[in-house]
């Protein structure tokens, strides 16, 4: 085992590196939630709530459908690359990448030509009229070879652990493509049709921006053949994780496809505007576990587990921190959340609190489960996929049925429970490690804080919805990050800052 003193001086590398990119990266982020409220509102306010909900069921369908027919490809390139990188194997990388493209290419452009040539069968399953949006399936279809690719070339960036790519490409650019296609399609027909092409096209441009990143990253290393039972090796690994990605996007989104069937196109229009608010909080936790995906191959790879160990609990702890001025803002303001896509999604308050509170839990467990696929325990998260997933259709169906979108929130919110639960005990079991330590505590008082501040300003706010929030967000931000770093910070952290803004004004002279 390595000295104490050697573990936390990598550890604290890596902090400094994560940090650094997390930090530049936040535009990125910011470009993206905007991004991406842009389009929500666009879409409200243009298609009403029925078109709104066929437009999301439609297109996060094909992005959920997206993640089955990569084939597990983006995962077994993403945990090859880390370890290749890693132990400096540079050869075979390129060849990898290649294959594992056209593998998922291959799969998701026979998957889009059975759902075109099942368009009837599946419209009804969603309980979408095909009378009125016919176009809009094989609108949402043309996209999922461009999104698979799209997905295995930035894998391959973040192997590397370049983080930059897929902030650039998948958070921020798609959406700013998306935007901007369907304002252009709009000229010709302001549809659900229209709306979701412009979502396939702009994963058109993602894909073939991602393989040109690929190709002038890896451009000058030399290729060498694959080592003998390479293949069987990417299969044994993606074989599970192939039906446990879809269930991992599906899980997100499956409460909707149920309630669907009990509840009217205005109301699933409601929950999808609740469940897209709810999912903010995924934002800063999606990017974290990108980022941290390689580190855990890599150092899991060369039995470095206490350096892991404290990476997983530090990082947890910033997710955490992240994201608790999210969640308070949208706990106090519920109704200015959702009144932002408009006055027709009223009444989805209840809903978009419950689902508030099984976002908690993914954010609780930080990185679990992309700990479980990195250090090759696949077949033990499909496992627990599978499960979350049948008991998330079992309660959808019996409380969706009874209290609507109520019912099927609750559903959503315990299946996340139980599925991060199980995930955490797994990686204690497998790994020997867990992301709480004592500097929890350190998040009292700047969340506090920020809590009495935000509800202050809220209520004493009597103004359009969106002037409500962005005061609330900006007083209530503000007071959080002074408390925060007066007393939330570790005295390591404290280092690191001052180092990372020290080297900030060496650039800045230079």
């Amino acid at each position: 085992m390595k000295p104490v003193s050697d573990i936390e001086e990598g550890a604290s590398r890596d902090y400094l590196v994560i940090f650094s990119g997390v930090s530049q990266n936040v535009m990125g982020l910011a470009a993206a939630a905007v991004g991406m409220l842009v389009v929500q509102v666009l879409l409200t306010r243009a298609l009403g709530a029925p078109g709104f909900g066929v437009v999301t069921v439609l297109s996060q369908a094909a992005f959920v459908a997206s993640f089955g027919t990569r084939a597990g490809m983006d995962m077994a390139i993403l945990r090859a690359v880390a370890i290749e990188a890693g132990e400096g194997r540079y050869g075979t990388i390129r060849g990898r990448v290649t294959r594992a493209v056209f593998i998922a290419a291959i799969v998701s452009t026979a998957a889009a030509v059975a759902a075109v040539a099942f368009k009837s069968s599946l419209l009804e399953a969603f309980s979408i009229s095909e009378a009125n949006y016919a176009a809009a399936l094989p609108a949402a279809a043309l996209g999922l070879p461009f999104i698979a690719v799209t997905n295995v070339y930035l894998a391959a960036t973040r192997g590397l652990k370049i983080m930059r790519y897929t902030l650039y490409i998948f958070w921020a650019g798609q959406n700013v493509m998306w935007v901007a296609l369907t304002l252009l399609l709009w000229r010709f027909s302001v549809s659900a049709a229209s709306s979701t092409l412009a979502y396939s096209l702009s994963w058109v441009w993602a894909a073939g921006t991602a393989a040109y990143v690929w190709r002038r990253t890896s451009r000058h290393w030399d290729i060498q053949g694959m080592e003998p039972g390479w293949l069987t090796q990417l299969v044994r690994y993606a074989g599970p994780r192939t039906p446990a990605a879809l269930f991992a996007q599906l899980l997100f989104w499956v409460d909707l496809f149920v309630v669907a069937r009990f509840v009217s196109d205005a109301q699933v229009g409601v929950y999808s505007a609740a469940l897209r608010a709810a999912q903010v909080m995924m934002l800063f936790l999606a990017a974290v576990n990108l980022m941290f995906s390689p580190y855990v191959a890599d150092l899991h790879n060369r039995g470095q587990t206490e350096h892991l160990d404290r990476l997983y609990k530090t990082l947890t702890r910033w997710i955490a921190a992240a994201t608790l001025p999210v969640f308070l803002l949208i706990a106090i303001g519920p109704t200015s959340v959702l009144s932002v896509f408009g006055t027709a999604f009223s009444g989805g308050e209840t809903a978009l609190l419950i689902l508030l509170g099984g976002q908690v839990a993914n954010i609780a467990t930080g990185s679990a489960g992309f700990i479980l696929v990195m250090t090759g325990r696949t077949g033990s998260d499909f496992l627990i996929y599978a499960a979350s997933i049948a008991l998330n259709v079992v309660l959808a169906l019996w409380l969706g049925a009874r209290y609507g979108i109520e019912g099927a929130a609750a559903a959503s919110a315990a299946t996340f429970l139980f599925s991060n639960v199980a995930r955490l005990l797994l990686v204690r079991r497998f790994i020997g490690i867990q992301p709480y330590d004592a500097n929890y505590s350190r998040l009292v008082l700047p969340g506090a804080a920020c809590a009495a501040t935000m509800w202050i300003v809220h209520s004493a706010i009597a103004a359009a919805p969106l002037i409500d929030l962005v005061s609330t967000a900006v007083v209530g931000g503000l007071v959080y990050a002074i408390a925060y770093g007066a007393t939330g910070l570790t005295p390591e952290e404290r280092r690191g800052a001052a180092v990372l803004l020290a080297r900030l004004r060496l650039a800045g002279r230079s």
